[in-house]
């Protein structure tokens, strides 16, 4: 043998070795491979045929592969039933194209009808088109393109659909529902609509054992009988009418606005708000901004914190401010024709609006009688005027005032334009009496002290110093607030010209000027100054009657 047949050998050979050991790997392969597509043995996969009245093969037709079964024909697939007119059954690829009438159902709880319907026996995955009714449970899904995949539960449709939950009922372009946890997923152009809700969103998750939404995606709506809901992140519950929002959400119906970072509504209990919180009353034009909100609607109380702001801008003219640590809200007789509500702004109030300002350690407000109470240390300034007490009362009409009281320790100072003179009344209790937001009349009664300096009327200067004592003090002014009229109860007093004035008389011993405790702008509110320590009026208990008590041989002791 030559030494080049020897090397063809050689080579042959070693061909032969190598296509030999691809063969057999390919061979390793094809067997993990099939041995993780299929299911472990013992499980029959085949879909059977149990009935037709009709069957036959065409092979020389379109579908040589299939048995062309016609009449109440009847598949069975691993517990489930398929009912159709006709059928194409692919044996081989454990496969059936149903048409007419189909009906599958998979044990109690499951039913699908449509036109037509592919079934794939391997991959355990239908694709039913036109007219597709899907009912699970309750649940009922209605489109004209559906694919259900029996190994993971899901059922998609891809061309629009509508999922009916009791009195709920969902529409969206596309969407998938899993019959296992029994959720949906919604997607473009979604609707949500129950007995008194509308929900217009671009993505909605939707739990039906819960009966609970999830709106995802901007300009998303909830439209309730009530108002309507502006959202891009909320959680909604179609039983309770309980919402969780996120993101910067709004509520707004025809009296009112609530807007927050998040909100936690419940109708009938009691709702959160956190972050930037703003509720706006459209009637009574007022608002209250805060951090932290929490109200029940049924009950109609409410608490506000963290950087607690009220504004009532029901005169359009100017807006009022109002600051303070907390702010709590009662309701009485709600839902009746005689409700009213008591606001309580406690700790550090104060108060701004340009004509008028105010601190407070709190006030009352009581919509009954439309009265506004400022208790311990409130002082109040209106330009160049100050007025402080135990109490002050401010009685409203409408948004204007027509009473005010002051209980206690009553003390009113006016500046004068060179700064370094005041007009000063003291007494126990002040009364003023306004017409049209106008102070026309002030009452001072018991223990009244003036101090009141005269001016020239051409050029305005100081010409005397009156310093006057009496029971009952009224002042009559005009509607420009220039003085009219004085009435005194049996006064005593003295008046010195301006060079005569004894050292100590220009001012009374009660004499206060707090400017520095004014607030500044509406910013200035939240910056708390207050009376130093030492500084605050001490209450004076009035005199009471002593008591008599009985000896035990009922003598008066």
């Amino acid at each position: 043998m030559t030494k080049g047949k020897q090397v063809k050998i050689y080579l042959s050979g070693h061909r032969i070795a190598l296509v030999a050991v691809l063969c057999f790997f390919a061979l390793c392969v094809q067997s993990v491979v099939t041995q993780k597509k299929h299911k472990p043995k013992g499980k029959d996969e085949k879909i059977y045929l149990i009935h037709s009245d009709e069957l036959k093969f065409d092979h020389y037709g379109m579908n040589p592969d299939a048995q062309i079964a016609k009449g109440r024909v009847h598949f069975r697939h691993q517990g489930a039933e398929l009912w159709c007119d006709s059928a194409y059954f692919y044996q081989e690829s454990n496969s059936v194209k149903a048409f007419g009438n189909v009906r599958f159902r998979q044990g109690d709880t499951l039913s699908l009808t449509s036109r037509y319907a592919d079934y794939d026996g391997v991959e355990q995955r239908m694709a039913a088109r036109y007219n597709v009714v899907l009912t699970h449970r309750k649940q009922v899904l209605r489109t004209d393109s559906l694919n259900y995949d029996r190994l993971y539960n899901y059922a998609y449709f891809l061309e629009g659909g509508v999922l009916e939950d009791g009195k709920d009922k969902l529409v969206a372009d596309w969407g998938k529902y899993n019959l296992e946890t029994r959720e949906a997923v919604f997607y473009y152009n979604v609707r949500m609509r129950s007995e008194d809700t509308d929900i217009a969103t671009d993505t909605l998750y939707y739990d039906t054992r819960k009966s609970q939404a999830h709106i995802v995606g901007p300009g998303s709506t909830i439209h309730t009988k009530d108002g309507v809901v502006l959202t891009t992140d909320a959680y909604y519950d179609t039983k309770t009418d309980k919402a969780q929002l996120f993101n910067r959400s709004r509520l707004e119906d025809s009296q009112k606005v609530l807007e927050g970072d998040s909100l936690f509504y419940a109708k009938d209990g009691d709702s959160y708000g956190y972050g930037r919180v703003v509720y706006i009353d459209k009637k009574n034009k007022n608002s209250l901004v805060c951090d932290k909100l929490k109200y029940n609607e049924k009950t109609g109380e409410g608490y506000a914190t963290k950087r607690a702001l009220l504004k009532d801008f029901s005169q359009s003219a100017d807006t009022l401010y109002a600051h303070s640590d907390s702010i709590r809200i009662y309701t009485f007789n709600i839902n009746t024709d005689s409700v009213y509500r008591k606001i309580h702004c406690y700790n550090h109030v104060s108060v701004y609006r340009t004509d008028v300002q105010a601190i407070s350690d709190s006030i009352v407000f009581n919509s009954q009688d439309s009265c506004m109470t400022m208790y311990k240390d409130p002082v109040v300034w209106n330009g160049g005027r100050q007025l402080l007490g135990e109490v002050i009362r401010v009685y409203m009409n409408d948004s204007t005032i027509r009473f005010a009281q002051v209980d206690g320790q009553a003390f009113s100072v006016e500046q004068l334009p060179d700064k370094q003179h005041y007009n000063q009344v003291s007494s126990r209790l002040m009364n003023a009496y306004f017409e049209a937001g106008s102070i026309r009349q002030t009452e001072a009664i018991g223990n009244v002290r003036t101090v009141y300096y005269y001016t020239d009327e051409k050029d305005s200067s100081l010409v005397a110093l009156n310093y006057m004592e009496t029971d009952t003090l009224r002042m009559f002014l005009s509607p420009e607030r220039q003085l009219e009229k004085v009435w005194a109860s049996k006064p005593q007093g003295t008046m010195y010209p301006m060079t005569q004035i004894p050292p100590g008389t220009e001012r009374l011993d009660v004499f206060v000027w707090l400017e520095d405790l004014k607030p500044r702008d509406k910013d200035d509110i939240f910056n708390w100054r207050g009376k130093k320590a030492g500084e605050g009026l001490v209450v004076r208990k009035r005199q009471e009657a002593p008591l008599q008590h009985l000896d035990h041989d009922g003598l008066v002791e």
